[in-house]
Parts: structure tokens; C-alpha cells; sequence
């Protein structure tokens, strides 16, 4: 499986070479399509997606954006309408705090943006990993991952809110989950005290690989694990880890 999956990720690394050389290209080429996707929503009728040729019409044409003045679409969203900034259904919001009126602001999550942008970004990381450690037995086990908690805001809608890690983690590929720990039900418990404590618990025995999540909730983590199973560092728990 170790050797499978390192050559599949290395195959992906002319893909990144070609953004190297070529970065303004693939940025129109990304631009365009974005619009094309969206052409048919209320935006896209508003400021004519359609007609929008170069990078100067898009900056003339659709006027510098805050969170004020997309909030209301935003809530129009929470509350069940579709069609309005993107064509697909919009059913995740990721939870921010911000330096705006609000304590929190919600920023909508669609299927393209997680499949084309985070876990693109994902297999992009490994790829480069995967071409520069040759010798590399990172899918021989698990990455271990930190993240949020997600709950349900509307149970009529179904529309989720979360930290934008939970929303990650409950939307990843299944061929993902096969090589993370721990297992979802933990990852994304809301009370952090259990949850620190069942992800030590669940894991210490794991063969784990590599680390993925935020940085700060694993260094809390980790130095707990430190300290509840008397290790120098977390190389003796995880001998593996690369």
C-alpha cells in the first residue's frame, strides 16, 4: 500500500511543476472557470459573469467585498436559499471569529471549495513529500489529526456550523480516513477536556506517521500525552513518526 500510494502522489508533481512555471496562466484559467460556474447565480446575473473577458473587467466589474456587506446573502444562505453566490448546494458554514460587528462570522463552504482547494491542497502537500523523502513509509500508518467540533444549525435544512478543521475532517474522501486517527466520533467532540483525554487514549497504541490539524491544539495535546505516559517527547510514542 506504502509503495501504491507513493507513486500515486508522485505522479501529481508535474501538475504542480506546470503552476510553478506557468502562475498567471492557471490563475485566469482558475478565474474563468470560477465564473463560468457561477454565471447563472444572483451574483453572477448581478455583475454579468458572462461577460467578464480579462482580470480588468473582473476588477472593474464586482466592487472590493467585506463581511458586512455579504452578510445578509450569507444569513440568506443559513436560512435555505440556494443560487445566490454559487451554483451548488451550500449546506456547511465554517465558523470564524473576525474584526467585525459580529462575535462570529460564518464563511459558506461548498463541495468544489473542498474538493478543489483544501484536499487538492492535501494531496499536493503529500506529493511534494512523497518527491523529496524517497525513501518515505508515511502510508504504512496513520496521520494523526487535531480539529473542531461541528454542530447542526438548522435541523429542518440540515446545514452544519463548525470550525473549518471539523468540516474538513467530516467531509474527507474515504480512502483518507483509512490512514487517519482518532476515529471521527472523537475528532469532533465538542467538550475539549474529553476530548484531549479520549484522542491520548485511543491513539497511544496506534502506529501513527505523520501529523495533520491545527498546531496549537496538538502541541496542548501533545504535552499532555507527554505527561500522562511519562515520555521525553512524542518520538517514544510514536516511534514512526515522520
Amino acid at each position: 500500500i506504502n509503495s501504491l500510494m507513493t507513486w500515486r502522489m508522485k505522479q501529481r508533481f508535474h501538475q504542480i511543476e506546470l503552476f510553478i512555471r506557468h502562475p498567471l496562466d492557471i490563475q485566469k484559467e482558475c478565474l474563468h472557470s470560477i465564473l463560468y460556474d457561477a454565471k447563472d447565480t444572483e451574483w453572477g446575473k448581478k455583475y454579468s459573469f458572462n461577460s467578464i473577458e480579462t482580470i480588468q473587467d473582473f476588477q472593474n466589474r464586482i466592487p472590493l467585498q467585506d463581511y458586512e456587506s455579504m452578510k445578509t446573502d450569507i444569513h440568506r444562505s443559513m436560512q435555505g436559499e440556494q443560487n445566490i453566490f454559487w451554483h451548488s448546494t451550500i449546506k456547511w458554514f465554517a465558523k470564524s471569529s473576525g474584526t467585525t460587528n459580529d462575535k462570529s462570522k460564518f464563511i459558506p463552504v461548498s463541495v468544489e471549495s473542498l474538493k478543489d482547494c483544501h484536499f487538492k491542497a492535501g494531496k499536493d502537500m503529500l506529493s511534494i513529500y512523497c518527491n523529496q523523502v524517497e525513501d518515505t513509509h508515511i502510508f504504512t500508518g496513520k496521520s494523526f489529526t487535531t480539529g473542531g467540533s461541528n454542530q447542526i444549525i438548522n435541523d429542518k435544512n440540515g446545514f452544519y456550523q463548525g470550525d473549518l478543521s471539523a468540516i474538513l475532517i467530516d467531509n474527507l474522501p474515504m480512502w483518507v480516513s483509512l490512514f487517519r486517527a482518532p476515529e471521527k466520533e472523537i475528532a469532533l467532540m465538542g467538550n475539549w477536556e474529553e476530548k484531549i483525554k479520549k484522542m491520548a487514549e485511543s491513539t497511544v497504541n496506534e502506529n501513527i506517521t505523520s501529523l495533520s490539524g491545527v498546531p496549537s491544539w496538538s502541541l496542548v495535546l501533545f504535552e499532555y500525552m507527554i505527561e500522562k505516559y511519562k515520555a521525553k517527547n512524542m518520538k517514544e510514542i510514536w516511534p514512526n513518526m515522520e
